[in-house]
């Protein structure tokens, strides 16, 4: 993979920080797509430290040129584009009566339309030579959506239903390019810092959490393989399995513990800025304040990506039965 080249949107913290240093390690080139410069110049920093080439396109995915400017350069530098990955996001922590309605556009631009500009960007390039990964970063709220964070569950959603229909017209047109979905569980990134909110206390992640760099391994091995999608961490697949199986158990359910589930005990503290419309000041890391609580290692993610040797093990313990009996 050495010299290989990656686009990676929202890549100047959080999730997208972890994937482009897991990329760099892999020594791929690096092209680093978000509006925060100063996070940028640290994602830069960590790219080049762990072994790979870092390229800074400072971007808002919300608007299509700016998207297919950023795209265009990459190539200017580095040639053609092997994999391009959708991670931006905005999301907000209210409920849906008081969220103005420009501040509804402006979540939605941002995470459901900046995926599919660069998807867009993306295959206007792919396509031709037929070849190259796509890779959305979605999550669980795709299926089972929560309150409180309305937008950022609809546009989670929008952006897989954008994706299967994109994929039955690179199937119809026996396209080679690959396109897959990572859907997460909660992870410890800097948004429960800087989300737009209009609770009284900080707010948190629901339920288990996991490191940014659990997300990045899963990200990074869906961009090498054909998988349809990738879900990372248990919690995950409890919540899509669920709202197949028990959707209204779920609703209620939800309805009592995801309010609570979200707030901290800590007060909003006065001055908070948050990111909808601006990035907020400072290079703030891929984590968020939770390392205390964050795991590093999903057993889910290790079975899930790790099929053939399971099965390979499996029939060699059967075969090693059946020859001792």
């Amino acid at each position: 993979m050495h010299g290989q080249v990656v686009v990676i949107t929202g890549s100047s913290a959080g999730i997208g920080r972890a994937t482009a240093v897991e990329f760099a390690k892999h020594g791929w080139r690096v092209a680093l797509l978000a509006r925060g410069t100063d996070g940028l110049e640290g994602a830069r920093e960590e790219v080049e430290l762990a072994g790979g080439e870092a390229l800074i396109v400072p971007t808002d995915v919300a608007d299509h040129r700016q998207v297919e400017a950023a795209a265009a350069m990459v190539e200017r530098e580095w040639g053609a584009i092997d994999v391009w990955i959708n991670n931006a996001m905005a999301t907000i922590f209210c409920d849906v009566l008081h969220i103005s309605p420009e501040d509804f556009i402006r979540a939605t631009e941002a995470t459901y339309l900046g995926a599919v500009w660069g998807t867009m960007a993306a295959l206007k390039r792919m396509k031709p030579r037929n070849r190259g990964a796509i890779v959305q970063v979605g999550s669980a709220l795709a299926y089972r959506s929560i309150p409180l964070q309305a937008p950022y569950c609809g546009a989670k959603s929008a952006i897989r239903g954008f994706t299967d229909s994109l994929r039955s017209e690179l199937i119809h047109d026996k396209s080679k390019v690959h396109l897959t979905m990572v859907h997460l569980s909660a992870f410890n990134t800097p948004q429960f810092d800087w989300g737009r909110t209009c609770l009284p206390d900080q707010p948190k992640p629901l339920g288990k959490i996991f490191q940014p760099e659990v997300a990045a391994r899963g990200i990074y091995w869906a961009a090498l393989h054909r998988r349809r999608e990738l879900w990372v961490g248990w919690p995950a697949v409890q919540a899509i399995l669920g709202t197949r199986v028990i959707p209204g158990f779920l609703d209620r359910m939800l309805a009592f513990k995801a309010y609570e589930g979200q707030e901290s005990n800590k007060p909003i503290s006065p001055g908070r800025r948050d990111n909808l419309y601006e990035p907020v000041p400072g290079d703030h890391g891929a984590h968020g304040r939770f390392d205390s609580q964050a795991v590093t290692w999903s057993a889910q993610l290790w079975l899930n990506t790790h099929r053939w040797t399971i099965m390979v093990a499996v029939l060699a313990l059967i075969l090693l039965v059946g020859i001792v009996l």
